[in-house]
């Protein structure tokens, strides 16, 4: 007996899986209907082999409507918008009646028209004909070498070869989730805690002179050349919840990442992506910043890479749940003002090209590799050039005030007095600028460039009933009542309710003769 017919669907399949790379997602149990996907091309068209033989050419179109159904269903669960499917069909013979015009042209579901069915059929004495029809369906050769006889042993050797081989694919398949155990995914979430209770016995978390002196992101001393707060910032957070929800994720996302790369990759890659997102806030917030976020986010980028370079297997698997998650994470950053949304962005961004530069383990591919490791450091370098060049063009307002205001707490008022005359020298300050100048003054004695200084916070911002308070008190020391007095009451008036300006108030009209004091 002649197995011609269950030869070829069986080597179809296996060229299908060994060459072009298609894997197995629907089996029958009669093993004569094979649903095959290609995990690397999105494009590609779905494969499905019958072997059957049809007699009469309206039970082939009854099948090519079911096989339209069943695409459907294959459409909507892989949430592709679009599905095209070629059908081929094994077959002794063709069918008695005419059918050609049944396979000429594409047959869309009727319901949605997403899913289209490219029919061919391969038949005796047609066999060359439907190779090289479904050759051009495919905009591939498909080819091999056809006898004239197959036994029922060289069947079941092809068949064992290609389902042997399909098997195959389907553990590298999952060996590609098992790269790696996760370990410093629990090293770092054990690093933080540590930190964190470091941070609590030292000052607490929130304390800002605390975060400073164990590195926390603070560009002024950036700017001055502490390389290291690209780097601590990672391991520091700034109250218990932020800590909560940083670990949390961490314990979501870092063992997905830590067993598709490995470990060695997944530590290049959190760090890579922490210090990316510390660069990104650094350039586009002057706030003290800290926390593990924009390496949790280096996470999700890594993921990402993985989607570019396996689509179906991330959609397939992970993929929804992750894409969600991370729009809902981006959404509230952009919503939230407290969020250091720039340090998210630049860790999704880190992740994603660092993901790109170590690959995936046993799968080198020098030249990409190579490309996100040229552009990785390109962006890296521009990066610290625009942020170390803002410094040098007189810095941010902001993290000059951050700066001085640091200094001051530390009563080192030499400093930051050097650090506020020099922005003042070549910017136009604000009156909070002049403002803390004066203040430094008082504290240093200089009572006379003290005065000088509130007189152009109060010309810049009549409202600060401070400096109306301020210069009161250093009349005051000049012996000079009335204008002690003026200023005092104008404090007053600006702010009825604090006691030391009311309490100024009667001291100055004790000094005042009683005539002026009536005035």
């Amino acid at each position: 007996m002649n197995h011609k017919e269950d030869y070829i669907y069986w080597r179809l399949a296996f060229f299908f899986i060994s060459e072009q790379g298609y894997r197995i997602i629907q089996l029958f149990e009669n093993q004569k209907e094979l649903w095959l996907e290609k995990l690397e091309n999105k494009k590609a068209p779905i494969v499905r082999l019958l072997r059957k033989d049809f007699d009469w050419s309206n039970a082939m179109q009854r099948d090519i409507e079911f096989t339209a159904a069943n695409g459907e269903k294959v459409r909507k669960q892989l949430g592709r918008r679009e599905l095209s499917i070629v059908n081929i069909y094994v077959s002794q013979f063709p069918p008695v009646d005419e059918y050609e015009f049944r396979l000429k042209h594409p047959f869309f579901f009727p319901q949605s028209n997403k899913t289209s069915v490219s029919s061919v059929l391969l038949s005796d004495g047609q066999f060359e004909s439907g190779l090289n029809s479904l050759s051009t369906r495919l905009d591939m050769e498909v080819s091999f070498d056809i006898q004239d006889e197959y036994s029922e042993q060289d069947v079941n050797a092809q068949k064992k070869v290609t389902i042997d081989f399909a098997k195959q694919m389907a553990k590298k398949e999952k060996e590609i989730f098992t790269n790696g155990k996760p370990f410093f995914t629990y090293v770092f979430m054990i690093f933080q805690v540590a930190v964190f209770l470091l941070l609590e016995l030292q000052g607490g978390s929130t304390n800002t002179s605390t975060l400073i002196k164990f590195g926390a992101k603070f560009n002024p001393y950036i700017y001055e050349g502490e390389w290291w707060r690209f780097i601590t910032p990672i391991f520091l957070h700034i109250g218990f919840l932020h800590l909560a929800m940083n670990t949390l994720a961490l314990y979501f996302l870092g063992p997905a990442v830590e067993r598709i790369f490995g470990n060695i990759r997944f530590l290049v890659i959190y760090l890579f992506a922490g210090i990316a997102g510390v660069i990104a806030s650094f350039i586009y917030s002057p706030n003290i910043s800290a926390g593990a976020s924009g390496a949790i986010f280096g996470c999700f980028g890594a993921l990402l890479y993985f989607a570019m370079i396996y689509p179906k297997l991330f959609f397939r698997t992970m993929g929804p749940s992750v894409i969600t998650v991370l729009v809902f994470n981006l959404i509230f950053g952009f919503t939230v003002s407290i969020v250091d949304n720039a340090g998210h962005l630049g860790g999704l961004a880190g992740g994603f090209l660092a993901a790109g530069i170590v690959h995936f383990p046993k799968k080198k591919r020098p030249i990409l590799q190579l490309l996100f490791l040229l552009i990785s450091a390109a962006i890296i370098y521009g990066s610290l050039f625009y942020g170390f060049r803002q410094s040098e063009t007189g810095g941010n307002e902001s993290s000059t005030m951050m700066l001085a205001q640091e200094y001051i707490k530390q009563e080192n008022y030499e400093q930051a007095y050097d650090v506020l005359t020099k922005y003042a020298e070549s910017n136009k300050p604000s009156a909070e600028v002049y403002f803390a100048l004066s203040f430094i003054e008082i504290k240093l004695g200089e009572l006379k460039e003290a005065k000088s200084h509130l007189l152009k916070v109060i010309e810049l911002d009549p409202d600060l009933p401070e400096a109306y308070y301020n210069l009161a008190l250093i009349y005051l020391e000049e012996n000079d009542i009335l204008n002690a007095k003026e200023n005092a009451e104008k404090a007053v008036e600006l702010r009825p309710n604090q006691q030391q300006y009311t309490e100024l108030v009667q001291e100055l009209n004790r000094l005042l003769p009683s005539s002026d004091a009536g005035e």
